[in-house]
């Protein structure tokens, strides 16, 4: 079978030569190499051009800056294969991926997006450690309920630098969102998975870098600050509200999300109410109840604990 690689750039001078050294020396060599510069202001385009010199399989195109999910949907344009793979370019992958993601799609052939596990990683603390995945105990490879997964411990189990994606299945599906700054991946995954069967191979084959710059963080940074609820995937999910009603799984997950992703909204004055409409939508009795105390406290001593958490994880993560 034949993959097409999308990597998106934007401003990741120091890091994208490894990530496209990381697909060029895999072990499976039929794919070809799609690097979309989306009008990067440093060397990144020119540090791409030097690393690709000389791979008759790998093409570089620059687009004016429009964001990551217009850089995926156009690499995709500009691609052949008949399954796509993405990788962001401060990430990389063990050079098997495309190897042992070719096993798995001959191993499940209907399924329509397949995945990884994947470690993540920050090098300047000398850590390292697997997603913690939401599967059972011992499980290898096979099919999994999406929502079900990722809601047991909110680790994804699909990221957008460890799937496979037939062409036919993201075609179907119109691609990544164009209208979402934050949450874009999290947007088409769930799309093809409450249409689709999912499969993972659970084993660690590609790389989350968390040891990155602030500066080089995000592949878009244009107008919409990417705190803005019209650009988050939680404000833009109205498609899902019947099947919510009625798949416990989508609800539980969305539902945990919700919970967990818009306290930092519910704290700011210029949000709160927006946060409110979000959070009245949350079935309290299917979550810890310490979640449903803590949107209960006056926001004064919510601040407080809140700073104190996040105070307390900053510490934990350093020791």
């Amino acid at each position: 079978m034949f993959f097409s690689v999308i990597i998106p750039l934007y401003n990741k001078a120091p890091y994208v030569a490894k990530a496209i050294q990381s697909v060029l020396s895999q072990t499976y060599e039929d794919y070809e190499l799609i690097v979309m510069d989306d009008g990067s202001k440093d060397d990144s385009f020119s540090i791409a051009l030097k690393t690709i010199e000389g791979c008759g399989h790998c093409h570089l195109y620059r687009q004016k800056n429009s964001g990551v999910s217009e850089a995926r949907n156009n690499g995709v344009a500009l691609s052949q294969g008949d399954y796509l793979c993405f990788l962001d370019a401060d990430d990389w992958w063990e050079p098997t991926f495309l190897e042992e993601m070719s096993k798995l799609i001959e191993d499940f052939p209907d399924a329509g997006i397949y995945g990884t596990n994947y470690t993540i990683v920050n090098e300047t603390k000398h850590k390292t450690r697997v997603a913690p995945i939401g599967v059972e105990a011992g499980f290898e490879k096979g099919y999994i309920n999406y929502c079900q997964v990722y809601a047991k411990t909110l680790a994804m189990p699909l990221t957008s630098i460890s799937v496979s994606v037939p062409r036919s299945v993201f075609n179907e599906l119109g691609g990544f969102s164009t209208n979402l700054d934050l949450g874009e991946d999290f947007d088409l995954w769930i799309r093809i998975a409450l249409k689709n069967r999912v499969v993972l191979l659970n084993k660690p084959l590609s790389n989350y870098n968390q040891d990155v710059d602030p500066t080089y963080r995000g592949t878009h940074r244009g107008k919409h600050h990417p705190r803005n609820p019209d650009k988050h995937y939680l404000w833009n999910i109205d498609y899902l509200e019947v099947e919510e009603k009625r798949n416990p799984d989508l609800k539980l997950l969305i539902d945990k999300l919700r919970a967990y992703t818009l306290m930092h909204y519910y704290l700011d004055p210029k949000f709160r109410s927006r946060a409110k409409t979000e959070l009245a939508k949350i079935d309290w009795d299917s979550l810890p109840s310490k979640v449903k105390r803590q949107y209960s406290m006056p926001i004064p001593l919510l601040r407080i604990n809140h700073s104190i958490m996040k105070l307390l994880a900053v510490i934990k993560n350093k020791i």
